[in-house]
């Protein structure tokens, strides 16, 4: 069976891939009219039709996304969602089933150019793209989106590994972005989000991609910080992803 799903693989990523950047070619100038004529919120609509369409790429490939959010979440609060990470496929679902929490990612600052759609989402969206050479410059621009947080009540996505898990497996989570945000926003809601199977996606690389894969992200019980220290909270979210991810 994975063998013919390796096989399907080859047929059906380059049709993927083609769709994958039209959709990323189509929607550069649709954000960049939106911003300069529409402003914010109408660039925020276009990101989130954005994403919209690049999940739909995902099942060209055969493969299924399940999102589960059974949570009472505010929506006037700023959040802090820590996710795990295991490919680059587990961001437009975050995205755009999320879109009312008004979520930011902190990303590396070689994303922010080069790429359609993408990097101008980056430079023009909100994020923090922070140089990991450059520790002052990536506290500043944490600090940045933390009083953006504070001031329009954003939320903000964060992948504590720091890098992707290439076998699902849970890397140690890392405290120090999420702490500097606790520290500026300390009234943010804590919500942990548990992604299985995305890595299965790309377990043979960028070719072929693997097909009739079922992923699944799922939003677990918000955790209150209440001037718990940020380590103790970041813990709490690891323990809560790490009894649900699937390896």
């Amino acid at each position: 069976m994975k063998s013919l799903r390796k096989f399907l693989g080859y047929l059906l990523s380059p049709i993927h891939y083609l769709f994958f950047s039209l959709v990323l070619v189509i929607f550069h100038p649709i954000q960049w009219i939106c911003l300069k004529w529409g402003g914010y919120k109408a660039h925020k609509r276009s990101v989130e039709w954005l994403n919209h369409c690049l999940i739909a790429t995902y099942y060209l490939l055969g493969n299924r996304v399940r999102f589960i959010n059974k949570q009472p979440l505010p929506t006037g609060r700023s959040i802090i969602f820590i996710a795990n990470h295991q490919s680059m496929y587990d961001i437009s679902p975050l995205i755009y089933f999320l879109r009312k929490y008004e979520g930011k990612f902190i990303s590396k600052i070689e994303l922010a150019k080069g790429i359609p759609s993408i990097s101008f989402n980056l430079r023009h969206g909100g994020a923090a793209n922070i140089d990991r050479k450059d520790p002052k410059q990536s506290i500043s621009e944490i600090l940045k989106l933390a009083q953006k947080m504070k001031a329009l009540h954003w939320s903000v996505f964060i992948f504590p590994e720091g890098t992707r898990s290439k076998t699902g497996g849970l890397k140690p989570f890392a405290v120090g972005g999420i702490a500097t945000i606790l520290k500026k926003v300390p009234d943010a809601l804590v919500v942990p989000v548990v992604i299985n199977n995305s890595w299965q996606m790309v377990r043979y690389g960028s070719y072929p991609l693997n097909t009739f894969t079922s992923m699944r992200w799922e939003v677990l019980p918000a955790i209150e910080p209440a001037g718990r220290p940020a380590d103790e909270v970041v813990a709490e979210a690891e323990a809560a992803i790490r009894a649900k991810v699937v390896v």
